[in-house]
């Protein structure tokens, strides 16, 4: 076969092998055998290989081959990737539904889709072509698993139809249950151990720095999302979008006028939820009208117009043999129950968190009841209720302790709270909690400092608080039983070379209460420097996205505290630099709030964009703004600008403004 022979032929085989992967993965039919069509899939490998020529990114023939890689670049989300609040029950449906309708008083109506139990990843096209893939990460950054990603055949490498330009869809990588099954009982057979669960496949196999290990494992992908790229006007129209260039999305997705309708679909799908082929752990439920959702905006990481509903995770019974209470690291005392080992959703649990007094009065909890334990979310395993009629002559009530269990200090219960904490700042545990909070993955990430070290450091009074490490000396350690002469250097080399640390790092290194990782990254990206997040006003904090009265006044209490002054004076003491946000740009000193949507970027990638320039972004009009970006059907916010007379911009003038 000559060249000009082969050229069309491949063409051919590449349209026809690309028809019959739409019809498995999408249409869910099939026209030909596998057996028919890997023998298409013969012929056009061996056409490209008497052809290298005619070998082109999106083959079929590439989704396989590559050396492994050294590691796994790091990538920015060109607009971050949220997680989704849950819901547990129809109850909560309804308060979320009045919770948006104080934003937004309208008529909703929803969309839903199963949720799958899988990996979130990223997939961005250029001009059709599939270019990269990513994984969710902390929402901001994510790892890149393209040369894994492109192993599933669900995923296609080349869009359907001509598309110019970037296109940006999300979905969920996951394994198919008889698959999982099968995967294990090789497993068994060559004496390895098994895998937990089809989740944990899948998330290990898109890491792999060898794709061929991703090319043995049958993973595959459902869409759910297009995030940039190809505008919709609803969720129903994007979900018909999303198949129309290829993509298989979860099966079963409705749309309901009001969640009166709801109730009888979560019944439905409960009593099928097993038999689905896959691990379906819920639904999400998602405002159709995609401008009003806009609208709705981001409430700490998860969206405000989405909401999982998680169906009742897996239960088990096991019997309490003792409830011992925990202290952290900010002091709050938690009372944990130790319970016979059972197993759970994959994992075999020995412990629950019974969250506070209040829920052990509530769900009557006594040691020696036999109770049902779950894993809430599928991550945390917590007592869902006793059994008192299995309860024994020998049960005993729990008793919150009237002193620290761990220093004997005195403790107290928060002000029209339900925690009760340690007053004693010099406590064993906290400072301990604290040292290890601070050194770990999203602090100063130092590799080497487990508790028992810390432990042992605190002990010999080597150190009290984290700022103290950068003052160990090789000699400091030597005399003690966990360290020999190499340890100790490298220890000492490691904290040494952790000198230097991004500011959103440092505020999770400071163990401020209430301020987890995604509160530390919109503080850093709103305020830009630690010295004006030290002088912040509660007011200030309320208007940064995500941080409401609690966080608020938890923040400036912290930073207006004695404590924390020479804490950041002692980290500086030690040499510890802050690289601070950059302030500098364009915008610098201009304050900016959106409403409504602004066409071809989403609000999050505008407010982005602000930052990057040195401008700052509020969630509230107010007259220290400078601009509103006014888009379609924009709420109160434009009224509110109107009437202080502050200066609104349509989303052209925006673009022009940022360009």
């Amino acid at each position: 076969m000559d060249k000009k022979e082969a050229t069309e032929r491949v063409a051919k085989l590449r349209e026809e092998i690309n028809h019959h992967r739409y019809l498995y993965h999408v249409k869910d039919t099939q026209e030909i055998s596998d057996s028919a069509l890997d023998s298409l899939k013969k012929e056009l490998d061996q056409l490209e290989k008497e052809h290298p020529s005619l070998v082109t990114p999106d083959s079929p023939t590439q989704r396989v081959g590559g050396r492994p890689l050294p590691e796994l670049e790091n990538i920015q989300h060109r607009s971050r990737m949220l997680s989704l609040q849950d819901v547990f029950s129809f109850e909560e449906l309804e308060k979320w539904e009045d919770r948006n309708r104080k934003i937004v008083n309208t008529d909703f109506q929803y969309f839903s889709e199963l949720k799958i139990d899988g990996v979130a990843v990223s997939l961005i096209y250029e001009d059709g072509h599939l270019v990269r893939a990513v994984t969710r990460g902390d929402g901001y950054t994510g790892e890149n698993v393209t040369h894994n990603i492109r192993t599933i055949e669900a995923v296609p490498l080349r869009l359907y139809g001509e598309h110019k330009g970037l296109i940006e869809v999300r979905g969920e990588v996951y394994l198919l249950k008889e698959d999982f099954k099968k995967m294990n009982e090789q497993r068994a057979k060559a004496g390895k151990p098994l895998f937990a669960n089809p989740r944990n496949i899948a998330a290990g196999s898109i890491r792999q720095l060898d794709p061929a290990v991703a090319t043995a494992r049958p993973l595959r992908f459902f869409a759910w999302e297009i995030t940039e790229g190809i505008p919709s006007t609803s969720r129903e129209d994007e979900y018909k979008t999303l198949t129309g260039l290829g993509f298989p999305v979860p099966p079963d997705a409705q749309l309901f006028k009001d969640l009166s309708e709801v109730p009888g679909l979560i019944r439905s799908l409960e009593e099928k939820r097993n038999n689905y082929p896959f691990l379906v752990d819920g639904i999400v439920f998602k405002i159709n009208n995609l401008a009003v959702s806009d609208r709705l905006g981001v409430v700490g990481k998860a969206p405000r117009g989405s909401v999982a509903y998680k169906f009742a995770a897996e239960e088990a019974t096991t019997v309490i043999e003792d409830i011992v209470v925990q202290v952290g690291r900010t002091g709050v005392l938690t009372p944990v129950a130790h319970v016979r080992p059972v197993k759970v959703a994959g994992t075999t649990v020995s412990r629950a968190t019974l969250h506070n007094i209040d829920e052990i009065h509530r769900k009557d909890v006594r040691v020696g009841d036999t109770v049902i334990i779950r894993k809430a979310g599928d991550i945390i395993p917590e007592i869902v209720q006793s059994l008192p009629k299995l309860r024994p002559g020998s049960a005993r009530e729990f008793m919150m302790p009237e002193k620290c269990p761990v220093c004997g200090g005195p403790i107290k219960r928060e002000e029209g709270g339900v925690a009760f904490r340690c007053l004693n700042k010099n406590c064993f545990t906290i400072k301990r909690e604290q040292i290890a909070h601070a050194v770990g993955d999203n602090g100063f990430d130092i590799e080497g400092l487990g508790d028992k070290i810390i432990e042992q450091l605190l002990q010999e009074g080597l150190v009290k608080q984290p700022p103290d490490l950068w003052e160990l000396k090789e000699g400091d350690l030597l005399p003690l039983e966990l360290f020999a002469e190499k340890k100790a250097t490298k220890l000492v080399e490691e904290i040494q070379s952790r000198k230097e640390i991004p500011l959103a790092k440092f505020l999770v290194a400071l163990s401020i209460p209430n301020v987890g990782t995604v509160t530390a990254q919109d503080l850093a990206r709103e305020f830009q420097s630690l010295e004006k997040i030290q002088t912040v006003t509660a007011s200030e904090l309320e208007r940064v996205e995500g941080i409401g009265e609690k966080v608020a006044r938890s923040i400036q209490e912290f930073f207006s505290a004695s404590d924390t002054k020479e804490l950041i004076n002692k980290y500086i003491s030690v040499g510890i630099s802050i690289s601070q946000e950059s302030g500098a740009g364009p915008l610098s000193g201009k304050t900016f709030v959106f409403t409504g949507s602004l066409g071809d970027i989403t609000r999050g990638e505008a407010k982005q964009l602000v930052i990057q320039k040195g401008g700052k972004v509020a969630s509230a009009v107010g007259k220290e703004v400078d601009y509103v970006v006014v888009g379609e059907d924009a709420g109160s916010k434009e009224a509110k600008a109107k009437q202080l007379g502050l200066a609104t911009l349509s989303p052209e003038e925006f673009r022009k403004i940022i360009s």
